[in-house]
Protein backbone atom coordinates (compact mmCIF):
# COMPACT_ATOMS: atom_id res chain seq x y z
CA UNK A 1 0.00 0.00 0.00
CA UNK A 2 1.43 3.37 -1.04
CA UNK A 3 1.80 6.18 1.49
CA UNK A 4 -0.48 9.10 0.91
CA UNK A 5 0.98 12.65 1.07
CA UNK A 6 -0.78 15.10 3.39
CA UNK A 7 -2.61 18.02 1.74
CA UNK A 8 -0.16 20.61 3.13
CA UNK A 9 2.64 18.90 1.19
CA UNK A 10 0.67 19.19 -2.05
CA UNK A 11 -0.14 22.85 -1.43
CA UNK A 12 3.48 23.64 -0.55
CA UNK A 13 4.73 21.87 -3.68
CA UNK A 14 2.24 23.64 -5.96
CA UNK A 15 3.04 27.03 -4.39
CA UNK A 16 6.78 26.49 -4.83
CA UNK A 17 6.25 25.43 -8.47
CA UNK A 18 4.07 28.45 -9.22
CA UNK A 19 6.59 30.81 -7.61
CA UNK A 20 9.40 29.30 -9.66
CA UNK A 21 7.36 29.72 -12.87
CA UNK A 22 6.62 33.40 -12.10
CA UNK A 23 10.30 34.10 -11.34
CA UNK A 24 11.34 32.37 -14.58
CA UNK A 25 8.86 34.41 -16.63
CA UNK A 26 9.91 37.66 -14.93
CA UNK A 27 13.56 36.99 -15.76
CA UNK A 28 12.64 36.20 -19.37
CA UNK A 29 10.58 39.39 -19.64
CA UNK A 30 13.44 41.47 -18.24
CA UNK A 31 15.70 40.28 -21.09
CA UNK A 32 13.10 40.82 -23.81
CA UNK A 33 12.29 44.03 -25.71
CA UNK A 34 10.88 46.91 -23.70
CA UNK A 35 8.13 49.23 -24.97
CA UNK A 36 9.03 52.80 -25.81
CA UNK A 37 6.89 55.92 -25.83
CA UNK A 38 6.45 55.64 -29.59
CA UNK A 39 4.82 52.20 -29.36
CA UNK A 40 1.17 51.76 -28.45
CA UNK A 41 0.50 50.16 -25.10
CA UNK A 42 -2.24 47.55 -24.74
CA UNK A 43 -5.33 48.91 -23.07
CA UNK A 44 -6.31 47.73 -19.61
CA UNK A 45 -9.53 46.25 -20.98
CA UNK A 46 -7.66 44.27 -23.64
CA UNK A 47 -5.41 42.60 -21.10
CA UNK A 48 -8.16 42.05 -18.54
CA UNK A 49 -9.35 38.78 -20.02
CA UNK A 50 -6.89 36.33 -21.55
CA UNK A 51 -7.63 35.45 -25.15
CA UNK A 52 -10.67 37.69 -25.49
CA UNK A 53 -10.52 40.37 -28.16
CA UNK A 54 -11.74 43.70 -26.84
CA UNK A 55 -11.50 46.59 -29.29
CA UNK A 56 -9.56 49.56 -27.94
CA UNK A 57 -11.47 52.80 -27.50
CA UNK A 58 -10.49 55.34 -30.14
CA UNK A 59 -8.43 58.19 -28.77
CA UNK A 60 -10.19 61.53 -28.94
CA UNK A 61 -8.74 63.81 -31.57
CA UNK A 62 -7.75 67.05 -29.90
CA UNK A 63 -9.23 68.68 -26.81
CA UNK A 64 -12.86 68.13 -25.79
CA UNK A 65 -15.32 70.24 -27.75
CA UNK A 66 -16.76 73.39 -26.29
CA UNK A 67 -20.14 72.51 -24.67
CA UNK A 68 -23.31 73.40 -26.60
CA UNK A 69 -25.26 76.35 -25.23
CA UNK A 70 -22.24 77.96 -23.60
CA UNK A 71 -22.99 81.39 -24.99
CA UNK A 72 -21.30 83.61 -27.53
CA UNK A 73 -18.39 86.01 -27.60
CA UNK A 74 -15.27 86.17 -25.46
CA UNK A 75 -15.83 84.19 -22.27
CA UNK A 76 -14.66 81.60 -19.76
CA UNK A 77 -16.72 78.38 -19.91
CA UNK A 78 -16.78 76.05 -16.90
CA UNK A 79 -18.37 72.59 -17.19
CA UNK A 80 -19.46 71.13 -13.85
CA UNK A 81 -19.77 67.59 -15.26
CA UNK A 82 -16.51 67.56 -17.18
CA UNK A 83 -14.59 69.49 -14.49
CA UNK A 84 -13.08 71.52 -17.32
CA UNK A 85 -12.60 75.16 -18.33
CA UNK A 86 -12.37 76.63 -21.84
CA UNK A 87 -11.00 80.08 -22.67
CA UNK A 88 -13.07 81.24 -25.65
CA UNK A 89 -12.14 84.17 -27.90
CA UNK A 90 -14.52 86.70 -29.49
CA UNK A 91 -14.98 84.50 -32.59
CA UNK A 92 -16.14 81.53 -30.49
CA UNK A 93 -12.93 79.49 -30.73
CA UNK A 94 -11.59 77.82 -27.59
CA UNK A 95 -7.91 78.74 -27.54
CA UNK A 96 -7.18 76.73 -24.39
CA UNK A 97 -8.93 74.12 -22.28
CA UNK A 98 -7.88 72.35 -19.09
CA UNK A 99 -9.22 70.25 -16.24
CA UNK A 100 -9.94 71.65 -12.78
CA UNK A 101 -10.60 70.38 -9.23
CA UNK A 102 -13.89 71.83 -8.00
CA UNK A 103 -14.54 72.68 -4.37
CA UNK A 104 -17.38 71.20 -2.33
CA UNK A 105 -19.81 74.01 -3.24
CA UNK A 106 -20.62 74.47 -6.94
CA UNK A 107 -22.24 77.36 -8.79
CA UNK A 108 -25.54 76.86 -10.58
CA UNK A 109 -25.42 76.69 -14.38
CA UNK A 110 -25.80 80.21 -15.74
CA UNK A 111 -24.04 83.33 -16.89
CA UNK A 112 -21.81 85.34 -14.57
CA UNK A 113 -18.86 87.72 -14.82
CA UNK A 114 -15.60 88.09 -12.93
CA UNK A 115 -16.37 90.43 -10.03
CA UNK A 116 -13.02 90.56 -8.23
CA UNK A 117 -9.41 89.54 -8.91
CA UNK A 118 -6.81 89.03 -6.18
CA UNK A 119 -3.20 88.16 -6.96
CA UNK A 120 -2.63 85.87 -3.93
CA UNK A 121 -3.90 85.00 -0.47
CA UNK A 122 -4.47 82.04 1.86
CA UNK A 123 -7.52 80.03 0.77
CA UNK A 124 -10.27 79.02 3.18
CA UNK A 125 -8.72 75.53 3.18
CA UNK A 126 -5.43 76.97 4.50
CA UNK A 127 -3.53 76.60 1.19
CA UNK A 128 -1.60 79.56 -0.25
CA UNK A 129 -3.28 80.32 -3.60
CA UNK A 130 -2.85 82.80 -6.44
CA UNK A 131 -4.68 84.09 -9.52
CA UNK A 132 -8.00 84.22 -7.67
CA UNK A 133 -10.94 85.26 -9.84
CA UNK A 134 -14.30 85.50 -8.05
CA UNK A 135 -17.48 85.26 -10.11
CA UNK A 136 -20.41 84.32 -7.81
CA UNK A 137 -21.49 83.36 -4.30
CA UNK A 138 -23.56 80.32 -3.25
CA UNK A 139 -25.10 80.18 0.25
CA UNK A 140 -22.48 82.58 1.57
CA UNK A 141 -19.57 80.70 -0.05
CA UNK A 142 -17.48 82.61 -2.60
CA UNK A 143 -16.93 80.74 -5.88
CA UNK A 144 -13.62 81.52 -7.58
CA UNK A 145 -10.99 80.11 -9.90
CA UNK A 146 -7.47 79.80 -8.44
CA UNK A 147 -4.35 77.68 -8.29
CA UNK A 148 -2.15 76.65 -5.38
CA UNK A 149 1.06 78.68 -5.15
CA UNK A 150 3.09 75.45 -5.13
CA UNK A 151 1.07 73.96 -8.01
CA UNK A 152 -0.33 71.09 -5.91
CA UNK A 153 -3.85 69.74 -6.23
CA UNK A 154 -6.13 70.52 -3.31
CA UNK A 155 -6.27 68.12 -0.36
CA UNK A 156 -9.62 66.58 0.67
CA UNK A 157 -12.00 69.17 2.12
CA UNK A 158 -12.74 67.36 5.41
CA UNK A 159 -16.34 68.55 5.52
CA UNK A 160 -15.60 72.23 4.82
CA UNK A 161 -17.72 74.27 2.42
CA UNK A 162 -15.22 75.37 -0.21
CA UNK A 163 -15.96 77.25 -3.43
CA UNK A 164 -12.48 77.25 -4.93
CA UNK A 165 -12.16 75.81 -8.42
CA UNK A 166 -8.47 74.88 -8.49
CA UNK A 167 -6.27 74.24 -11.50
CA UNK A 168 -2.66 73.55 -12.40
CA UNK A 169 -0.30 76.50 -11.92
CA UNK A 170 0.27 77.11 -15.66
CA UNK A 171 -3.50 77.04 -16.30
CA UNK A 172 -4.06 79.49 -13.44
CA UNK A 173 -1.53 81.87 -15.01
CA UNK A 174 -3.24 81.55 -18.41
CA UNK A 175 -6.68 82.20 -16.91
CA UNK A 176 -5.33 85.21 -14.97
CA UNK A 177 -3.85 86.68 -18.16
CA UNK A 178 -7.10 86.02 -20.05
CA UNK A 179 -9.80 87.23 -17.66
CA UNK A 180 -10.11 90.74 -16.30
CA UNK A 181 -12.80 92.07 -14.00
CA UNK A 182 -16.04 91.92 -16.00
CA UNK A 183 -14.99 88.95 -18.19
CA UNK A 184 -18.03 86.72 -18.88
CA UNK A 185 -18.13 83.31 -17.17
CA UNK A 186 -20.60 80.68 -18.37
CA UNK A 187 -21.26 77.66 -16.15
CA UNK A 188 -22.81 74.62 -17.84
CA UNK A 189 -23.79 71.19 -16.57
Amino acid sequence: MAARLPSWAWVSGLTAGATAAVVFLAVQAEHGPHPTAAKARPSASASASAGAHVPAKPKPSGPPALPEGSGTGRRIVYSLGEKRVWLVDATGNAGRTFTVWPGTVSPQPGRYSVTLRIQSLKGSDGVEIEHIMYFTKVSGVNIAFSNALDGASPPPANGKKLGGIRMHKEDGAALWAYGDQGTKVTVVK
